[in-house]
């Protein structure tokens, strides 16, 4: 798969600035400190991304709730105005 212009942004705006740079600090280190310690970088940025997909799926489920809730109350509110006509028009048509 490769990759384009539009997703590298992405990429580059789900990692925080600071993992960034110490990713990019770490390639000017001498190889074998590269070898040692990028696997472990990338283990950070991989987990720092996936807690961002977390966050945003999370936060897209709770804007939902809030909606559904809305309609919730909405259809309760509507179904006790029900009510309240119906029982006046039962005590009326009892007296």
């Amino acid at each position: 798969m490769s990759s384009t212009p539009e997703s590298s942004v992405s990429t580059q705006e789900q990692v925080p600035a600071d993992l960034q740079k110490l990713a990019a600090a770490l390639q000017t280190m001498p190889d074998q400190y590269v070898a040692e310690l990028a696997p472990l970088v990338d283990a950070v940025i991989e987990s720092t991304k996936r807690r961002r997909r977390i966050l945003t799926l999370v936060q897209d489920a709770l804007g939902q709730l809030r909606l559904d809730m809305k309609y919730l109350m909405f259809d309760l509110e509507a179904t006790r105005r029900e009510r309240d006509e119906y029982r006046l028009k039962l005590e009326e048509h009892e007296s």
